[in-house]
């Protein structure tokens, strides 16, 4: 019965119809109250779009490098910024101000937090220097400072790593016996 289009009161019904089948018990009843048919998805997934979408979209083109600082980390209790920013924007909206003070409001916020935040690590810093401690890390690292921190091992790991130094003494040893080949063969050969 897969390949017959329908639920199943229109499959079974046919199915009676050609007498491909004895009309079971229970048809009349689910005729006389037919189960509730659900809209059918047309194979299309619909977007989730989110009110300050639009005004996180226009935060990222006024900040394009906080894309990379404000990376959604799905642990953190904090939001990113650049949803902060659309949240504040849509509630100064509702408060009546006009969209374009809204947005330099939400960025002056935003600016000025950012500000507070570099002037606290410098001054924390400069109170481990004093202090001659080790310096704190910073909790506000650049994300590509973060990402080359990450990388840094593996960077450093094709110079002393034994499995890496054989494959690279491999290919230049294919490299000379390429170089080799050629010039027995008389220089340059063309196809």
């Amino acid at each position: 019965m897969s390949f017959m289009k329908g639920d199943l009161l229109a499959r079974t019904r046919k199915l009676v119809k050609g007498l491909a089948k004895a009309e079971p018990v229970w048809l009349k009843a689910m005729e006389r109250a037919p189960p509730p048919t659900f809209p059918r998805p047309d194979g299309k997934v619909k977007k989730i779009s989110l009110p300050e979408d639009f005004y996180i979209q226009k935060f990222f083109q006024k900040h394009p490098d906080s894309k990379y600082e404000d990376a959604i980390k799905i642990s953190a209790f904090n939001p990113p910024p650049a949803r902060v920013f659309g949240c504040r924007v849509l509630e100064l909206k509702e408060q009546g101000v006009s969209e374009e003070e809204a947005m330099a409001v939400a960025d002056m916020e935003y600016r000025a937090e950012k500000k507070a935040k570099k002037m606290a690590y410098a001054r924390l810093k400069q109170i481990a220097r004093l202090q001659g401690k080790r310096l704190p890390p910073n909790p506000y690292p650049s994300a590509i400072k973060e990402i080359q921190a990450e990388e840094r091992k593996y960077v450093r790991d094709r110079f002393f790593n034994p499995k890496i130094l054989k494959i690279v003494e491999k290919m230049k040893e294919e490299k000379a016996a390429a170089m080799q080949d050629r010039m027995r063969g008389g220089g340059w050969q063309s196809f």
